[in-house]
This record gives C-alpha cells, sequence and structure tokens, in this order.
C-alpha cells in the first residue's frame, strides 16, 4: 500500500454532518468542527448552507456532484499533510453520505491522518419532525436511487418493509430523469397497506423553500416530489390529526390515558 503522509505530523479529517440545511439545526460539534478546520470541503449545494463558516482565513474547496470519490480523496491528503480538514455533507455523514468511503479510502491507502465523524441531524428525523410523530415505533430507510444499488435489489427491500409493516422513510424518491421508481414504490407499498394510509412529504426541510405535504398512499404521487424530498409512508397503524401524522408506540394498549 502507498504511504501518503510526506513527513509532517497527520492531521484530522472530521467528516462533519451539517444537518438538514439550516445553520440553527447544526449540532454544536459541528460548528466547533467548522471553526477549527483549516480547510472546508464539500458539495457546492451544501457549502451555500453554511455562509458563516466559510471565513476568508480558511481554504474553501467547492466540487461537484458525482464527484464523492475525489472530494474524499482530496481531503484525506489534505488532512495527511498535517492539516485540519472538515468535509462537509447535510445531514448525518453515515447515513446515505461520505463517512463509509472516507473509511474506505483510508483503509485500502494507509492514510496517516486521525479522522472523526461528526453525527448530524439526518433527514429522516428532521423531516419526521416537521410532520409530527410519525417514527414512534419500528422504520426502515430506503434510497431509491439506483446509481449505486441495483433496482432490483432496492425493489426487494421495498417488499420486505412493505409487508413488514414498517414506517418507512424514502431517500431520493425521485429526480428529473429517474421518475418511475416512485410510481413503483407506491404501487409495492398498496399490495400492503390501505390506500388512505398516511404520506408525508418534506422538501428542502428547515430551508427558506421548505415544503411539507400531509397526503395519503393513493394520493401521494399529486404532490411535488424532488430530491430534496423526503417520503415517510406510515404503517397500518399511523392516522392524521391537525395535519400531522402520529404512528401510536403503543401505550395506550399498555396504560390508561
Amino acid at each position: 500500500m502507498e504511504k501518503h503522509n510526506n513527513g509532517n505530523s497527520p492531521g484530522t479529517l472530521y467528516v462533519v454532518g451539517t444537518g438538514p440545511g439550516s445553520e440553527l439545526y447544526m449540532t454544536g460539534a459541528a460548528a466547533k468542527a467548522l471553526e477549527t478546520a483549516e480547510t472546508i470541503i464539500g458539495y457546492k449545494t451544501y457549502l451555500d448552507l453554511i455562509p458563516s463558516f466559510l471565513t476568508k482565513e480558511k481554504e474553501v474547496i467547492s466540487s461537484q456532484m458525482m464527484k464523492e470519490v475525489d472530494r474524499c480523496r482530496e481531503s484525506l491528503t489534505i488532512a495527511d499533510s498535517g492539516k485540519k480538514v472538515a468535509l462537509v455533507c447535510g445531514g448525518d455523514p453515515g447515513i446515505y453520505a461520505m463517512a463509509g468511503l472516507v473509511y474506505e479510502l483510508a483503509r485500502e491507502n494507509d492514510y496517516s491522518c486521525a479522522i472523526e465523524i461528526i453525527a448530524g441531524l439526518a433527514a429522516i428525523n428532521s423531516c419526521a419532525a416537521r410532520l409530527g410523530a410519525p417514527l414512534m415505533h419500528d422504520f426502515a430507510a430506503v434510497s431509491l436511487s439506483d446509481l449505486l444499488t441495483p433496482w432490483e435489489l432496492i425493489e426487494k427491500r421495498l417488499r420486505a418493509v412493505a409487508a413488514a409493516d414498517f414506517v418507512t422513510a424514502i431517500y431520493n424518491p425521485k429526480s428529473k430523469k429517474r421518475t418511475e421508481q416512485i410510481v413503483k414504490t407506491r404501487e409495492i407499498f398498496l399490495e400492503h397497506r390501505e390506500p388512505k394510509t398516511p404520506v408525508g412529504i418534506v422538501t428542502a426541510a428547515t430551508r427558506e423553500n421548505e415544503k411539507i405535504a400531509i397526503t395519503t398512499l393513493d394520493n401521494m404521487l399529486d404532490n411535488e416530489i424532488t430530491m430534496q424530498s423526503t417520503v415517510i409512508i406510515g404503517n397500518s397503524q399511523s392516522y392524521t390529526w391537525n395535519d400531522l401524522i402520529i404512528t401510536p408506540r403503543g401505550y395506550r394498549g399498555k396504560y390508561s390515558l
């Protein structure tokens, strides 16, 4: 394996989850890592959401979509030279983001820098909070993006969670080129859930262009769904109240309310 350190003391790579969008929902640990970092690297869309941390004293490296491997490798290389680097991820870095790829590259290429994963609020719980309390019982998350996972495997997982009555969060539900997967997902869930099952759609959570829709499984496709959306499909016990979705935990059956 190639050794990357150039003789300087290795630095630290912070893989930072900045949360759903608004800096208000960033953790204190994430803010501290961004303030400490000498270099901040990230996908341009995520960097644009944290302008107060991109000061003139810091090196800021912005990259485009589909450059994940290059972004992680550059972050590791700079940290290995002795600097403190923050690799920015939206949401949580360990959920459909960069933490795993960073470790894969570090393992395969023998980087010496320290790696710290800084957790952030993920889309699944950030969006759930906007909808009420849909995740009060067992739940699952499935991404509909087939760029890295074959659709056949995604469909198998959808059928499994639908049959098992999990509340299900759908990540990456739709893009300009990928439009049929969300249609098929609805069909799969209708095989196991009632048409009136509550569905929540949150787009751009906590950002200026945030949109929230409470709908049903049979009508969910009548609402705008984009790559910035997270779709949460309730289970057989979920219900709506005051424009919110609630999934009972089971307290009523055990205690007197």
